[in-house]
């Protein structure tokens, strides 16, 4: 018997999540005291990321968000709520406070760097470059050098007394010590060790020298070190900006204002005050103000930047039209369904964020490490000053190499290394139609070894459409049984009825419905009506031994497909049918081809009938498949592939799909199906095409690349370092050189992600495992290409040879 952990009258407290943005953070021993300071509160959690400064805190209710607040402020940083990152920032607008704050920030971190700059470059100069030091230039270095060790390095000096106050000791920590013993250590060698001599020479080294006792100076250090500190963090925060661009690319799309439908005539307005059920006008250029519904005039919109489709959109009346997208065409009424945080557009820059804020588990690895790792390289330098002294070094020399150690070993990199690839590659595939949820499901993305695929609305458009007409031979001309047909069919609501009529309507541009007389339409027979004084009858085909060729064999071949047959009847007799099926997406074969390249296993499961399974697979060239599988049954599935080893991946898109899509390791649906869905999922596409799983795949593999990358360099570059200046070997000028650079070398090497590109299908297929095993299910299937360009031309019934070139196999419809 199980014993209830918790008792039914008492149930746990609930829980929030809280983000808050906090200032002052500089690297990952920051980010550790911020976690620990937080995890201190009953029944609080953080995690908080250095690259997008945002700390994600999940916290019982009764914890107010003044309180998470107040305990970052005790930890020595600011914190306060974000401001929405989706509406429009406007001058007098209410986050005009943060911006402007923001921008001050940035202006008087420049106006700093340019001034240490200026005062720093004739102190480097003079002490490398012996053939330029004139008498007393050793002064004039001492005056430049004061205001920069304590004016220039004052943010630096400012945060580490700061963490020195509440006990913890950071980057700044090192910085601060290395500036100010080089800058106290020449200070005292001017004013009592000699080296303030009138004449006094004093020769440059790339390794520190310990030859003329207290007189050398290390001016060139305690000027260097916030130099280039500051311009690394200035470069490194400009980086940082570039990997978060596509999160401030999604909220630039938001419209500022709309012009809103009132009493027949328009007025503007802010977009915040639009409202659900508003009409609302688009004009050629602007962009759609708010998820709505076509209600009038016809034209294209651009969807490139929301879902990566590069293809404008046609859409009318009925129409759904997304926030964000571009009006290319002509003008748009649109009748508001979503507002504010509820469109799409927000929804995509709320999973962003959220998939920013999360870590890896080499960062948190990364994290745990850097925690101790300044309280360990503070040791280190003590340790190595004491060593030189105690062995009988010059004292000059075992300064030298304390601070070298103190400021090469600041873990910026170690920082870095994760979350600005995440940022990166976050942000690249939310411009290419792919959402991820957060670090953990890009882990699990680049394992996975199987992937189940759903049939309707995954592979399939989830709309019925004409897939082909076969006329009999020598019978009426195609195109008039096709108008006969679109005429009966305009009196049914049945989803075959709207398939003919859109065939109808694309195929015969410009000639509405012929009206129909005594229309009738019998539950499981078909329907008939009179049409031009001729009786129409569309019905299930019934002994197709009395049809005239070659409908028999069209019937045949609908059924063998899994589509359905339709058998076009006028004044008695059979004139053609019209298979009807559910749409193949036009990229499936090549986006499961794909699949399998990569070495990954594709599973067709299907609450379907099994032929028509069995049609889609061949087509698909998928050799295992499950059909008739209820929800459950596709859960059950889900569970075997895992028992057996596989690290399974589930698309889908319907509710039918969300309980398999929530056990598999990963589950990853199609932007166009329903919330079940997408809440269930780790990845949703929101563009519709197949090959963003592939995609997806690549990116994950890419970026976790890319981290490893980082980490390697991160921790090389410790491991190498810190031993060369505690040997000596490594000037403090350098060392802060190279500190900074392994930083820019971090985030540099993450911002390659943002310009990743699918490429080629052979190009994007090269990064499959080596010596991975492909599992192929057969050949392209080359005789369906010829079956379905045979059928997309005979359901074009006003084309003759001369007209346009058949579509392909991959438009052509299944079910």
């Amino acid at each position: 018997m199980t014993t209830q952990p918790h008792d039914s009258a008492t149930p746990p407290a609930p829980s929030r999540t809280t983000t808050l943005a906090v200032g002052g953070m500089t690297c990952a021993a920051c980010v550790g005291r911020v976690e620990r300071k937080l995890g201190r509160l009953d029944g609080v959690s953080a995690s908080v990321n250095l690259a997008t400064g945002r700390a994600t805190i999940s916290h019982p209710a009764a914890v107010p968000v003044s309180t998470l607040v107040t305990t970052v402020e005790a930890a020595g940083f600011t914190a306060h709520l974000p401001e929405p990152a989706v509406a429009p920032e406007r001058p007098d607008g209410p986050d005009a406070g943060h911006a402007g704050r923001r921008d001050d920030g940035a202006r008087a971190v420049r106006d700093r760097l340019l001034v240490t700059a200026l005062l720093s470059l004739p102190v480097l100069v003079l002490s490398m470059a012996p053939g330029w030091q004139f008498r007393n230039w050793q002064w004039l270095c001492f005056a430049l050098a004061a205001p920069v060790a304590v004016w220039g390095a004052w943010p630096f000096h400012l945060r580490a007394l700061r963490g020195l106050r509440h006990g913890a000791a950071t980057m700044d920590t090192l910085v601060s010590l290395g500036v100010a013993a080089s800058f106290i250590w020449s200070a005292y060698a001017l004013f009592f060790g000699g080296a303030g001599e009138p004449g006094m020479a004093m020769p440059f080294s790339l390794l520190p020298t310990a030859d003329d006792g207290t007189a050398h100076l290390y001016l060139e250090a305690a000027v260097g070190v916030p130099l280039f500190v500051l311009a690394g963090r200035r470069m490194e925060a400009r980086a940082r900006r570039g990997t978060g661009s596509a999160l401030r690319s999604l909220a630039e799309l938001a419209a500022k204002d709309v012009a809103v439908r009132v009493d027949g005539g328009e007025i503007r307005v802010p977009v915040s005050q639009l409202k659900t059920g508003d009409h609302f006008v688009v004009r050629p250029g602007e962009r759609v103000a708010t998820d709505g519904t076509v209600t009038a005039g016809r034209s294209a919109l651009d969807l490139s930047l929301i879902s990566g489709e590069s293809r404008p959109v046609e859409v009318g009346p009925g129409a759904a039209a997304v926030g964000g997208a571009v009006n290319s065409g002509g003008l748009l009424e649109i009748r508001a369904t979503a507002v504010g945080a509820d469109t799409q557009l927000a929804r995509i820059t709320r999973l962003v964020e959220d998939a920013q804020t999360g870590k890896t588990k080499a960062q948190r690895l990364a994290d745990a490490v850097a925690a101790v790792f300044v309280p360990a390289v503070l040791t280190v330098s003590v340790t190595v000053l004491g060593f030189w002294l105690g062995a009988g070094a010059d004292p000059q020399a075992a300064v030298t190499a304390a601070v070298a150690v103190l400021v090469v070993a600041c873990p910026c990199a170690l920082g870095l290394a994760t979350p600005t690839a995440l940022l990166a590659a976050t942000g690249r595939g939310a411009q290419l139609g792919i959402l991820v949820s957060g670090p953990q499901a890009l882990e699990r993305l680049r394992r996975i070894d199987t992937v189940v695929l759903d049939k309707t609305g995954t592979l399939t458009t989830g709309r019925m459409s004409v897939t082909s007409l076969t006329p009999r031979a020598g019978g009426l001309d195609p195109a008039d049984t096709l108008r006969l047909a679109a005429a009966v069919e305009q009196g049914s609501e049945h989803p075959l009825a709207r398939a003919v009529l859109a065939h109808a309507g694309s195929l015969l541009p410009g000639q509405p419905p012929l009206p129909v007389a005594d229309f009738t339409a019998t539950p499981g027979f078909g329907v008939r009506g009179g049409v031009d004084g001729r009786r129409v009858t569309l019905e299930r085909p019934g002994d197709l031994d009395a049809l005239p060729a070659p409908l028999p064999a069209a019937v045949r071949t609908a059924e063998g497909a899994g589509d359905t047959a339709v058998l076009v009847t006028v004044d008695g007799t059979a004139e053609a049918v019209i298979a009807i099926g559910d749409a193949l997406r036009p990229d499936g074969y090549r986006a499961v081809d794909r699949l399998r390249r990569l070495g990954l296993r594709p599973v067709l499961a299907t609450g379907d009938r099994a032929a028509t399974a069995r049609a889609v697979a061949g087509h698909l060239a998928i050799t295992e498949v499950h059909a008739e599988a209820r929800p459950e049954d596709k859960a059950a599935l889900v569970t075997a592939l895992r028992e057996q080893g596989g690290r399974v991946a589930v698309v889908g898109d319907g509710v039918n799909d969300a309980a398999a899509l929530a056990l598999a390791d990963l589950g990853i649906a199609m932007g166009s199906g329903t919330d079940a869905a997408i809440g269930a999922a780790d990845v949703t596409l929101v563009r519709e095409d197949l090959q963003a799983i592939a995609d997806a795949v690549h990116l994950a593999r890419r970026t976790l690349g890319t981290i490893r990358a980082n980490l390697l360099w991160a921790f090389g570059y410790n491991l190498v370092t810190v031993p060369l200046a505690a040997v000596g070997l490594l000037n403090p000028m350098l060392a802060a050189a190279a500190m900074s650079a392994s930083s820019l070398l971090v985030v540099g090497n993450s911002l390659r992600l943002r310009s990743w590109k699918p490429g080629s299908p052979a190009k994007r297929d090269s990064t499959a495992k080596r010596g991975s095993t492909v599992k192929r299910g057969g050949p392209a299937p080359r005789g369906n290409t010829a079956r379905y360009e045979g059928t997309a031309k005979a359901a074009r019934p006003n084309e003759g040879s001369g007209a346009r070139p058949a579509r392909t196999h991959t438009s052509r419809r299944t079910s």
